[in-house]
Order: C-alpha cells, then sequence, then structure tokens
C-alpha cells in the first residue's frame, strides 16, 4: 500500500486487521486488507463502488467470515462468530438501513433486544431514564424518548441508531454512510455526533462517499481500491485532490500533486 502520513504519535489502538481476505465464489472482494483504529480516533473508510467498505464492515462485525486473516481488538485476537457475538466483544454497528422499528417509540428502540427487566416485566422507568442519560451524553436533540421513531427526521432517526448502538457500552462503532440521503442540518447534526463519540474516548470507522464529510471530521483516511489497501492518508495532509486519486487508481496523480504542493511551500 501506497502511503502518505507522515510519522504518527504512539496511539492506543483498539481494533487491528492484518492480512484479512474474503472471497465470494470467483469475485474476490477483499485482498490482504490491513486497518488499526485507536481510541479517541475516527478513522473513515473509503473507495468507489464495489471497493471492498461493506464486505469489510462486515467481516468486523460477523456478518461475514474471512477466509485469512488477523483481527485483534484490545490486543488480543478474536474471532467474530456472529454479529450478536460482536455486540458482546464490544464492536457496534450502524448499518446505512439503521433498522429501526417506526411504530416502536425511542425508548423501545434503543433498548430492543437488551430490555431492563425487573424479574419478568420490564421496567420502563429505569429504562425512560437511561434513554435519556444516553441521548443527553450525546447531545442529542430529541423532543421525547416517548416519540414514535416514525415522527423523527432523517437526522434524528440517525442519531437513535447510534445511541442504540452505544447501549451495550462498545468499544468500536462503525457508522455506514451515516449522512447519505440528509439534509444540511441534518449532516451537521449527525457530524457533531461522530465527534462526540471520539470525545468520548471511542474507536470510530466512518464508510462515507461523501469528501467533505470525511474531512470534517476523519483523523485518518483510508483508501480501499478493488479490495485492497491503496492509500492512508492524516486527514490534514489530504486535499480532495488527492482522495479522489488515490479512489480511482491515479496513483501517480497522487504522487505529483504532492510534489507539486511540496514545491509550492518551498519556492
Amino acid at each position: 500500500m501506497s502511503s502518505l502520513t507522515k510519522d504518527a504519535p504512539v496511539r492506543d489502538v483498539v481494533l487491528s486487521l492484518a492480512g484479512v481476505s474474503k472471497r465470494f465464489g470467483a469475485v474476490q472482494a477483499l485482498t490482504d486488507v490491513h486497518l488499526e483504529v485507536a481510541a479517541g480516533e475516527v478513522v473513515a473508510l473509503v473507495g468507489d463502488n464495489g471497493a471492498g467498505k461493506s464486505t469489510l464492515v462486515k467481516v468486523i462485525s460477523g456478518v461475514y467470515q474471512p477466509d485469512a486473516g488477523d483481527i485483534e481488538l484490545a490486543g488480543r485476537h478474536i474471532h467474530v462468530g456472529g454479529p450478536r457475538q460482536a455486540q458482546v466483544l464490544g464492536i457496534a454497528t450502524v448499518f446505512q438501513d439503521l433498522a429501526l422499528c417506526d411504530n416502536l417509540d425511542v425508548v423501545a428502540n434503543l433498548f430492543l433486544g437488551q430490555e431492563r427487566l425487573v424479574g419478568p416485566v420490564i421496567n420502563e422507568v429505569e429504562m425512560e431514564t437511561a434513554a435519556w442519560k444516553l441521548l443527553r451524553s450525546l447531545s442529542a436533540k430529541i423532543p421525547s424518548v416517548r416519540i414514535p421513531i416514525a415522527s423523527l427526521s432523517g437526522g434524528q432517526r440517525q442519531t437513535v441508531a447510534i445511541a442504540r448502538a452505544l447501549v451495550g457500552s462498545p468499544k468500536v462503532v462503525m457508522l455506514d454512510e451515516p449522512t447519505a440521503a440528509l439534509g444540511v442540518a441534518q449532516t451537521a447534526e449527525v457530524l457533531n455526533l461522530i465527534e462526540r463519540l471520539r470525545d468520548n474516548g471511542l474507536a470510530v470507522i466512518l464508510v462515507s462517499h461523501n469528501m467533505a464529510d470525511v474531512q470534517a471530521v476523519a483523523d485518518r483516511i483510508v483508501v480501499l481500491r478493488l479490495g485492497r489497501n491503496t492509500a492512508e492518508f492524516r486527514v490534514e495532509d489530504a486535499t480532495t485532490e488527492e482522495l479522489v486519486a488515490a479512489i480511482t487508481g491515479a496513483s501517480d496523480n497522487v504522487v505529483a500533486a504532492r510534489q507539486q504542493r511540496k514545491g509550492g511551500e518551498h519556492g
């Protein structure tokens, strides 16, 4: 992989992938992919359609099993046997479809499958209190935890989906296209929420096609192309032109652009 990063400071790496590969029949979806994300860091995973981003997320979250490679969480080798095991291990994923129940209120969605019980009875009071506490910790703009999901805006729905992922106190949160189809104000709301996740010390993987969003919140950017690592940038070092060149495979353009920019700095 061509790396365009400078020497980075020592980081508290939470999730580490090495040599991850995945094939579906005749299609090699991932080849020798590696990735690291540290506590309090947002790593953006970018690439064109078919680059392998969604496949990689599904491998990490246990939806798919890799054909080869190692996954470590907090320095310990793990096997993610399925989505439920991923949650138990501390890996939370918010997929693009959100999987919210429109007919249920915010509280019910936050604790769906993880209800607080007193004996056989659901403890609604405890769940409502915990819901408010969680949403306030994220500075979430939700008018009521008893409002049906169907009544919320796209940004608010995304907020609820992200908050639900935090119920199990994960170490890693993966967000798949969280601002897709959102307006400007709703996008800003979600980006602020991602920054809050980082401030709270979580390791965050952001999958996005929106370069403006990526450059607004990411600390590092990892580029996949045709299922392989292509480039890696620290966000402050990457221009949009360089990112697009890496995504499309125009690696010579990346190098030329970097050299031209450095030449201008010394001119």
